[in-house]
C-alpha cells in the first residue's frame, strides 16, 4: 500500500541526510516500512527502511536531535 504524506513529514535518513518524506510504502507485516523521501541537500529520491530513519528535532515537543547510529 502506498500513502501519500500531506503534508510532508520532516525527517533524517542515516547516511543520506535531512529531508522530506513524502510518502509511505508498507508491503505488509513482514517488512519494514519505506519512508520516500526527499533530501533537501541533494535533492535526491530515496526509499529508506523504517530502520535507516529519525524524527526531526522538535523543540516545542521537547524532542532533541537524535543521536545517529552507524550500525544501520
Amino acid at each position: 500500500m502506498f500513502t501519500q504524506l500531506n503534508p510532508p513529514i520532516p525527517l533524517t535518513v542515516l547516511g543520506k541526510g535531512d529531508g522530506y518524506a513524502i510518502g509511505l510504502i508498507d508491503y505488509g507485516q513482514e517488512h519494514n516500512l519505506i519512508w520516500v523521501t526527499i533530501i533537501t541537500s541533494t535533492g535526491e529520491f530515496w526509499c529508506a527502511p523504517n530502520p535507516s530513519v529519525r524524527a526531526e528535532p522538535n523543540w516545542t515537543m521537547g524532542r532533541p536531535r537524535p543521536a545517529i547510529d552507524t550500525a544501520n
